[in-house]
C-alpha cells in the first residue's frame, strides 16, 4: 500500500471547515474540476494529461497476434497501469498497491468490459491473425484523483491512435508501413469518462475531483463512469460511508455535465494534434521543394 504523510489535526479541521462553507483549499467550489490539459503526440496514441498537479501518461501500441481460441473473430485489448516511485514516494516495490489494483479494475470495467473499442474490427483473419492493442498508463505525479486522470489519458490516447493498414487477398496478408499508406484509426463505440467524488463526515459533505489532501481525510468515495450516450458504464463504491439514494442521483447528474466538459477537452486536443500534424507535413513539403530546386 502507498503510504502518504498524515495530515495534522489543524489541516484536517481547516479542510472540513472550508467545505462546510463551500470553499476548498485551492479556491475551487465543491463541484469544480481542477484545470485540465491534454497533450497528444508527437506519435499516434501518446497522451499526457495534467489534472491540476496530477500528471498521467498513456501510450497505445499494437502488434499482430493470434486471437484467443474462445474469441476467434476478435482482436485483443490490454490495459496496463504502472505506479511510479516518482509520483508515490511511499510505494512498496515488488507488489502492486491497493491504488494500482483499483485503477486497473476501474479502467478494465469502463473501457474493456463495456467494449468501448470495437475489438471485432481488430480481427484480420479469423482464428489466425488479429491486432493486439496495448494501453500502458504511467503515473508521473500524484496530487489526487489518479483514476479520472488515467481514464482521460487512456480514452484520449485510444482516440488518437492509428494502426497500420492491412490488405487481405486470399491467404496473403500485407501490413502496410505508415510511410506508404495512411494508418487507420480505431473504431470507438463510446467514450466512458470517470468522475470521482469524495465524501466527508456523515456523507453530507462531498466534493468532485478530490485533491490529495482531501483524499487523505475522506470517509468514502464513489466513481461514476458515463459515456457519450449518457449511459452509466461504471458505478463503483468500495466501502466507506453508506450513501442516500438522493445523493447518488445528485452526483450522477453532476457527473454527466462534467463528462461533457471533459469530452470537449479531448476533442479540442485531437483537433490541435491534427493541426500540428498538418503544419509539419506542409513544412516537410516546402523543405523538399526547396531541396529539389537547389
Amino acid at each position: 500500500m502507498v503510504k502518504e504523510l498524515e495530515l495534522s489535526t489543524n489541516e484536517k479541521e481547516l479542510i472540513i471547515s472550508g467545505l462546510k462553507e463551500g470553499i476548498r483549499l485551492d479556491g475551487r467550489g465543491i463541484d469544480d474540476f481542477r484545470s485540465l490539459k491534454i497533450t497528444l503526440g508527437p506519435e499516434y496514441g501518446r497522451s499526457e494529461v495534467k489534472l491540476g498537479d496530477t500528471k498521467v501518461l498513456a501510450k497505445v501500441s499494437c502488434e499482430v497476434a493470434r486471437p484467443y481460441p474462445d474469441r476467434p473473430n476478435e482482436g485483443i485489448l490490454t490495459l496496463n497501469t504502472e505506479l511510479s516511485p516518482m509520483a508515490f514516494a511511499g510505494l512498496e516495490p515488488g507488489r502492486p498497491s491497493e491504488e494500482e489494483v483499483l485503477v486497473s479494475r476501474i479502467l478494465e470495467k469502463a473501457i474493456k468490459i463495456n467494449r468501448a473499442v470495437d475489438v471485432e474490427g481488430l480481427c484480420i483473419v479469423a482464428n489466425e491473425l488479429a491486432w493486439s492493442i496495448h494501453v500502458d498508463v504511467h503515473f508521473l505525479d500524484n496530487d489526487g484523483n489518479i483514476i479520472d486522470a488515467a481514464c482521460i489519458a487512456a480514452i484520449s490516447a485510444l482516440s488518437h491512435f492509428r494502426r497500420p493498414d492491412v490488405t487481405v487477398i486470399g491467404e496473403d496478408v500485407t501490413i502496410h508501413p505508415v510511410d506508404q499508406r495512411n494508418p487507420v484509426p480505431l473504431s470507438i463505440h463510446h467514450t466512458p469518462i470517470c468522475v470521482t467524488f469524495a465524501f466527508f463526515e456523515n456523507g453530507d459533505l462531498w466534493v468532485v475531483d478530490p485533491s490529495l489532501k482531501e483524499e487523505q481525510i475522506r470517509r468514502g468515495d464513489m466513481i461514476i463512469a458515463i459515456n457519450n450516450h449518457k449511459e452509466i458504464c461504471v458505478l463503483s463504491k468500495a466501502g466507506g460511508l453508506p450513501l442516500e439514494m438522493h445523493t447518488i442521483i445528485q452526483c450522477s447528474k453532476l457527473a454527466a455535465s462534467k463528462v461533457d466538459w471533459v469530452r470537449e477537452k479531448i476533442q479540442d486536443a485531437i483537433a490541435n494534434a491534427a493541426e500540428v500534424e498538418k503544419r509539419c507535413y506542409l513544412i516537410l513539403l516546402l523543405f523538399l521543394f526547396i531541396l529539389y530546386e537547389f
